[in-house]
C-alpha cells in the first residue's frame, strides 16, 4: 500500500499550513483543524527530507496469523512521495515567502506531539538548505532569519516557556547557534513581547545591557523550569557562552556586574541540585577560558566572589564541593611560545596579583582552612591531579605574608 501526496502543489504547503496555524488559538481548536495541519506537516517534512520506507522480512510475516501480517505491513508500507532537489527549493523559498517559521516558531507549543517533532525537523533542514547554485555565505533562511526576520530566534527562545516546545526549540536553537550572528541577536535584544527585534545591523556590541531581554529570561527558565526545560535551557545557555568567545567575552567584560550577580545569586546559589553543580561547573569553564582572562581577573579581584566559592567548599554536596573546588583554587601552567607566554589557570588562591579584599578574606579565614582542606573530600584518593592540586593549594596559603600586600597587576594577560 503506497500514500501518494498531490492534492496540493509543493509551495501550497507552506501557504496552506501558515493559514491553519492561527486557528490553533480559538477556544476549542476543532480536531479537523490539528489534522490536516499535523498532514501537511508530516508532508513537508517528507518533500524535505525524503522517505525512509520500513520494510518486515516476509518470512516473519509468515509466521503470523492473517490479521496481524496485515496490520504489519500497512504500519510498516514505504511511503512514497514524489520529491526532488527542485521540489525541496521551492518549497524553502515558499517557507520563507510565508513567513512560516515565524509562525511555527511562536506556536509549536500548540501542536500534537508528532507535529512538534516534524516542525523542529522542517527547522533543522530549512536552516542548512543551501541551493546548489548558490554562492551566498550563508543558506537563504538563515540569511532570511538574520537580516530580515530576527523574531524567530526571539521565539524559538521563547519555546522554554513551555514543556511542550522546550526541548524541538532547543534543538533548532543549538542549530542556529553555529552562526554568530544568531547568538549576538540573542544576547542583544532587550524587546519584550510584542516589541520589535533587534536587527543585526543596529546591535552596539559596546552597550550596556539593561537586564532585558530573552538571553536574561535563560535565568529563570533554568531555575524555574520542569527539569526537561531547564536541563535543555541550560545546555542552549552553555553553547552560548562557550562557542563564541570573542563575542562573549567583550559582552562579560561590558556586563560584568549584571551578568555575575544574576548568575551567582540565581544559578550558583540555585536549590536545585542539578542547576548547582553544572552552573559552578561553566562558571569554571568561562573563567580558564583564556579568551576570558579579563573578566576572570575581574572575578576574582572581588571578595564576595571568594566568600561565595568557600562556602560551596561546605556545601553538603560532594560534587558541588567539588565543582567548587575547581573554582576556588589555582593550578599554575606554562605555556611557551618564543617566552613563558601565560601563567594562569585556576582561579583565587594561587592567583599572584590577588587584591587586598581577597588577600585578608584569606588571612582571616586561613586556620579555618588549614584545618578543612586535609580532610576535604579525602576519600578522592584516586584522582591524583586533585590531591596533587589540594596539596598545592595549602602549601599557598600558608605561605602567605601575615598582611595583605598590594600587588601591582600586569597590564595584560601575557
Amino acid at each position: 500500500m503506497a500514500f501518494f501526496f498531490r492534492n496540493k502543489s509543493k509551495p501550497d504547503l507552506a501557504k496552506s499550513a501558515r493559514e491553519l496555524i492561527p486557528r490553533l488559538w480559538e477556544p476549542s481548536t476543532p480536531q479537523k483543524v490539528e489534522d490536516e495541519l499535523a498532514k501537511l506537516l508530516a508532508q513537508m517534512k517528507l518533500v524535505l527530507q525524503g522517505t525512509q520506507g520500513m520494510m518486515v522480512h516476509p518470512r516473519f510475516l509468515g509466521i503470523l496469523d492473517p490479521w496481524t501480517s496485515e496490520i504489519l505491513k500497512m504500519l510498516t508500507t514505504h511511503i512514497e512521495t514524489e520529491t526532488s532537489p527542485e521540489q525541496a527549493s521551492q518549497l524553502v523559498n515558499s517557507i520563507i515567502q510565508e513567513d512560516l517559521l515565524y509562525s511555527l516558531a511562536r506556536n509549536i507549543h500548540l501542536l500534537p506531539f508528532e507535529s512538534r517533532k516534524d516542525t523542529q525537523a522542517i527547522f533543522s533542514y530549512v536552516l542548512r538548505f543551501k541551493p546548489s547554485n548558490s554562492i551566498a555565505p550563508d543558506p537563504p533562511a538563515l540569511a532570511y532569519i538574520i537580516d530580515t526576520r530576527p523574531e524567530v530566534v526571539v521565539e524559538l527562545c521563547r519555546g522554554y516557556e513551555h514543556r511542550e516546545s522546550a526541548m524541538p526549540c532547543g534543538v533548532v536553537l543549538r542549530e542556529a547557534l553555529k552562526h554568530d550572528a544568531i547568538a549576538e541577536i540573542i544576547l542583544y535584544d532587550q524587546s519584550s513581547k510584542g516589541e520589535t527585534v533587534v536587527k543585526l545591523d543596529d546591535i552596539d556590541l559596546g552597550q550596556k545591557q539593561t537586564g532585558n531581554g530573552v538571553f536574561w529570561d535563560f535565568f529563570s527558565w533554568i531555575d524555574r523550569g520542569a527539569f526537561e526545560v531547564s536541563t535543555d535551557a541550560f545546555t542552549t545557555f552553555r553553547d552560548i557562552l562557550t562557542k563564541h568567545k570573542q563575542l562573549v567575552s567583550q559582552y562579560l567584560s561590558i556586563n560584568f556586574d549584571l551578568f555575575f550577580s544574576r548568575y551567582n545569586s540565581i544559578l550558583v546559589q540555585s536549590s536545585s541540585y542539578v542547576t548547582k553543580r553544572q552552573s559552578i561547573k561553566l562558571l569554571g569553564e568561562i573563567l580558564l577560558d583564556r579568551a576570558n582572562y579579563n573578566v576572570m581577573t575581574a572575578y576574582v579581584d572581588r571578595g564576595e566572589h571568594l566568600k561565595l566559592c568557600m562556602n560551596l567548599l561546605k556545601d553538603d554536596r560532594k560534587m558541588v564541593q567539588y565543582e567548587g573546588f575547581h573554582v576556588f583554587k589555582v593550578r599554575n601552567t606554562e605555556a611557551v611560545l618564543n617566552l613563558i607566554w601565560l601563567t594562569i589557570d585556576k582561579v583565587f588562591v594561587a592567583n599572584p596579583h590577588k587584591s587586598v579584599a581577597v588577600q585578608r578574606i584569606l588571612l582571616n579565614n586561613r586556620e579555618r582552612l588549614l584545618s578543612f582542606l586535609p580532610k576535604f573530600l579525602e576519600d578522592r584518593t584516586e584522582d591524583d591531579q586533585f590531591t596533587d592540586e589540594k596539596s598545592f593549594l595549602i602549601r599557598q596559603i600558608e605561605t602567605m605574608p601575615a598582611v595583605p600586600v598590594e600587588i601591582a597587576k600586569p597590564l595584560n594577560g601575557y
